[in-house]
């Protein structure tokens, strides 16, 4: 299946529309163990996961070709970056969450780096995902605050957390992810991702700070469409304790 054919953004949208929630499981190649990969992977093929998706923060090393290309000969999963600047693009890669930190008011995140991608980006055959990316905070400083050096909405303030979104949809952003940030100490709010999920049209990514099939189920709950899983996937494969379908994760809380 080639790139174009993948569409990932419609799927994502028609699973909104059916209220068939989705998965992804966020891998970091700076925190890639290489002699663990393919045990990683299986572990990936036999989760929830609907989606892997591909980036961080920092991502020094000079690996994300070969890491997918690595993934893609052992799982049918669609393979998304998450890119924290332009060095973590990947002609590789199915597509691309074209981020915005709208949360944020460093030009740098809001646009520059956008522009110097858009040049790559036109040349490759990526389905390009305009994001809505707003960092909520968590209860300590995340790699995001210190790189994109901005501050987080404030958890409790659910109302500038709510027009950030809407100002992100009516400027024609397709999703709206709201991070808690890689390894937080809080999950973003469950009333703010229900306030948000009512308000906006478009599909709504959660992640951040969630560290069990609870959270992922509550994020569910309260509205989120896709749910993103890093760190805890990463500091254990058995995170989903034979847990191998979205059907099954659904049922935890039942």
């Amino acid at each position: 299946m080639g790139n174009k054919d993948r569409n990932i953004y419609n799927q994502i949208a028609q699973a909104k529309l059916e209220n068939r929630k989705l998965l992804a499981i966020l891998l970091d190649p700076d925190k890639i163990i290489w002699e663990n990969l393919d045990h990683h992977i299986l572990k990936i093929n036999q989760s929830p996961a609907s989606h892997i998706f591909i980036g961080g923060s920092l991502v020094e090393s000079n690996i994300i070709d070969e890491l997918i290309l690595k993934i893609k000969q052992n799982s049918q999963l669609p393979i998304v970056l998450f890119p924290g600047n332009p060095s973590q693009i990947s002609r590789e890669a199915d597509g691309i969450l074209f981020l915005s930190l709208l949360s944020g008011r460093n030009p740098d995140y809001l646009i520059e780096h956008q522009v110097k991608a858009a040049p790559i980006l036109k040349k490759s055959q990526i389905e390009i995902i305009s994001t809505g990316y707003i960092l909520i905070e968590s209860g300590k400083e995340t790699a995001v605050e210190r790189v994109s050096k901005t501050r987080p909405i404030d958890r409790n303030n659910f109302d500038l957390a709510l027009a950030t979104a809407q100002a992100g949809e009516m400027l024609g952003n397709k999703l709206i992810y709201l991070e808690a940030g890689s390894g937080a100490q809080k999950a973003v709010p469950l009333k703010m991702i229900a306030l948000i999920s009512k308000n906006i049209d478009i599909p709504l990514i959660v992640g951040g700070g969630i560290v069990d099939l609870f959270g992922i189920t509550n994020a569910y709950d309260a509205g989120a469409d896709l749910v993103v899983i890093g760190t805890a996937f990463e500091n254990d494969t058995n995170f989903f304790n034979g847990c191998t379908s979205l059907q099954e994760l659904a049922n935890v809380n039942s």
